[in-house]
């Protein structure tokens, strides 16, 4: 069976049925699965036009998936913070001398298209009037920026070599703005663009260490179009982009060691793969992905640590990962799902998007910091290089700094949000990747249905779609079934289906839906235990998809924004570090806890405390989360802030633990801004 996995995983063949039942009413056909078939074509939605191989799952246009619950919270306070709001702070999108508005103007590098790849698909998302009139002027501005040569935006030259790293960046919000608008301009311009691509010579493309390292996401952007326009000489920059890409195919080694380049090259050689069918381009990506966690991703979190880049003796949880590297892991994750199939990429997606990435930022979404630990127990202002990579106040929340990461975080929740139900090639629906939303979906024949995602997930472990639609329709939708879950359930109109749900796989119910129709899966969550031997043989909690991180009380300081700010920031003149403060946050309370483990029963000292959810449907603070967990600590009185003032690597094994057993407080690792998530053991 191993081998008939790994032949599905890299020739893209036809899923494999592990059983088949009908349930009592004889309406349904259920079966387990390990991808969605691929033997078909979508009908409603862009698929891979041959060559390319098909993709197990095809995401809906930009808008057509609606957050609800939390999510639509998440998404309402990004757009009320600093995501929403960032026009009047940064000096970068200053329309006043912007090269994108303005030929030979002075800021035309990455920030505008990275925020507005996350802006943009913001407001369509919600509908929202004045951000789409936002966002048109600077798609409009892109148009008027085309040259005869096709060649379009800022003309940014190193070396007589024409920098495309800010193009590659904009040809996603133009494909965005495609899908919500079904402007014809943007496939002109993106033709244009890219024959001019296959002009320049190889010696002069894709030379710069930005777009050397990423230009992955430029044959995306190529497939994209192709599967619009056909046109055959894509394939050709297809190969010419990968053959001038930094090289991701290594065994043992990789190109750089910086934690973006990394979350976003990573899958290069997937993305080519689509093309070229050669399994050596799949297995590199695997690869890299397993490659860097290896030494440096010994945490939780789904991460790796590269505070800036990864280094050598810096694999402690209290290094940490830039914002940046979240969202584009996140990106990546959701990219390989549809590759792929692979329930392994939802899963990872979902570790990082509710375990590491809230903690990124303030409860409130108005400022961020640039990196964030595993084992974070203070957030400052201070330097603390050489203990992190970068040279400046990395750890602070603050709203005028960090000018990468203040604009790329955009796209974090627009993105996931967008991959919550997916289209698949036999015209059915998919949910991979899970929270709470409604989504429009063609399927079957060619009808729209409304799927409504209702659930508390991943604080609560029972998940209910229900089906609209304005006549019956026979389809299949696909669930994943988490690896983590035991005994899950699954009920259609109240009826349990007889059918072992098998974890890591997919749920196919293939039946003919009629209006109200309502599936409830329960995916049951329990501890997991994860012993990290790299690191001295440390420990993480796990309940279900939520990472346990120790409750240490928050004390909030406010500081200025504009003194706290790192030296290569910039601001508008009018941008008001009082209505847009900096934090450091301190713990009021020890830190610096073992975990008490009993030696035959792990789980016997942990009790899981349900609490009523949040009136205001947010749940990522230690405040209002709706699950707590009791345990027993005792606290190690060598483990202390180092010469660089960040948490201690951690302690040996052996190292001396106070008599004293205390009660702790354990929280979903997303919910705390300071935490300890890898914990020495004490086993008794």
């Amino acid at each position: 069976m191993k081998k008939n996995i790994l032949k599905l995983i890299l020739l893209g063949a036809a899923s494999i049925l592990y059983s088949t039942v009908a349930i009592s009413d004889n309406s349904s056909e259920i079966t387990i699965v390990d991808r969605p078939t691929v033997n078909t074509i979508n009908s409603y939605y862009k698929s891979n036009k041959q060559p390319l191989l098909p993709s197990n799952f095809i995401k809906l246009p930009v808008g057509h998936v609606k957050p609800q619950g939390w999510a639509k919270r998440y998404l309402e306070l990004q757009r009320d913070g600093l995501t929403g709001q960032l026009g009047e702070i940064s000096a970068w999108l200053n329309k006043k001398n912007n090269a994108w508005l303005n030929a030979g103007g002075e800021y035309g590098w990455e920030e505008v298209p990275y925020w507005l790849k996350g802006y943009g698909n913001m407001a369509y998302i919600l509908g929202d009037p004045k951000m789409i009139a936002e966002t048109k002027i600077w798609i409009e501005a892109a148009f008027k920026s085309q040259q005869p040569d096709g060649y379009f935006g800022p003309i940014n030259e190193r070396n007589g070599k024409r920098e495309l790293w800010a193009n590659m960046i904009m040809l996603w919000c133009l494909q965005s703005y495609y899908e919500y608008s079904n402007d014809k301009r943007v496939i002109d311009l993106m033709t244009n663009y890219f024959k001019w691509q296959l002009t320049v010579p190889d010696e002069k493309f894709l030379k710069d260490y930005w777009e050397n390292s990423r230009g992955g996401d430029n044959i995306y952007s190529v497939y994209w179009l192709y599967n619009i326009t056909g046109d055959a000489f894509l394939l050709d920059l297809v190969h010419k982009i990968h053959r001038n890409t930094a090289n991701w195919m290594m065994d043992s080694s990789l190109p750089n060691w910086h934690n973006v380049n990394i979350a976003q090259g990573f899958r290069e050689p997937a993305t080519y793969y689509m093309l070229t069918k050669n399994p050596a381009h799949l297995k590199a990506t695997y690869n890299v992905h397993n490659l860097i966690r290896r030494t440096f991703g010994q945490v939780s979190g789904g991460m790796f640590g590269a505070d800036e880049n990864a280094r050598m003796g810096y694999i402690d949880p209290r290094q940490g990962t830039e914002t940046c590297g979240f969202v584009e892991q996140m990106a990546s994750d959701e990219m390989m799902l549809w590759y792929t199939g692979d329930p392994l990429w939802a899963e990872h997606c979902e570790d990082i998007a509710f375990n590491s990435y809230p903690a990124a930022v303030m409860p409130d979404f108005k400022s961020l910091r640039y990196i964030t630990c595993p084992n974070h127990v203070q957030s400052d202002s201070e330097n603390h290089r050489p203990g992190i990579d970068n040279d400046g106040p990395f750890l602070a929340m603050n709203p005028f700094s960090s000018r990468c990461c203040q604009h790329n975080h955009a796209q974090g929740w627009p993105y996931f949000i967008e991959n919550l139900i997916l289209a698949t090639p036999d015209n059915g629906a998919a949910a991979a990747i899970y929270a709470a939303c409604e989504a429009k979906v063609k399927v079957g024949t060619g009808t729209e249905v409304t799927i409504s995602e209702d659930t508390q997930y991943p604080f609560d472990d029972i998940i209910r779609f229900k089906i609209s639609t304005p006549k019956k329709v026979k389809f299949p939708f696909y669930l994943r079934i988490p690896s983590w879950t035991k005994d899950p359930q699954l009920e259609i109109n109240g009826k349990k289906a007889e059918i072992t749900l098998i974890a890591g796989k997919y749920a196919c119910i293939n039946r003919e839906w009629k209006n109200g129709d309502v599936v409830a899966v329960t995916y049951p969550m329990d501890f997991s235990l994860k012993t990290w031997q790299v690191n001295k043989n440390s420990v993480s909690i796990n309940y279900g998809p939520l990472t346990l991180s120790l409750n240490i009380d928050e004390r909030y300081h406010k500081v200025d924004s504009k003194e706290t700010a790192i030296g290569d920031s910039k601001w508008q003149e009018t941008a008001d570090p009082s209505k847009w403060p900096s934090y450091e946050i301190y713990p009021n309370t020890p830190w610096n806890y073992a975990l008490v483990l009993d030696s035959k029963n792990p789980f016997g000292n942990l009790v899981v405390e349900k609490r009523a959810w949040p009136a205001d449907n947010f749940p990522f603070t230690q405040q209002n989360s709706p699950i707590v967990v009791k345990a027993k600590g005792r606290q190690i009185p060598s483990w202390v802030l180092d010469q660089y003032k960040l948490c201690g690597v951690l302690p040996d094994e052996d190292c001396e633990k106070s008599s004293q057993k205390d009660d702790i407080t354990l929280v979903p690792m997303g919910t705390a801004r300071l935490r300890i998530t890898s914990f020495p053991a004490s086993y008794e």
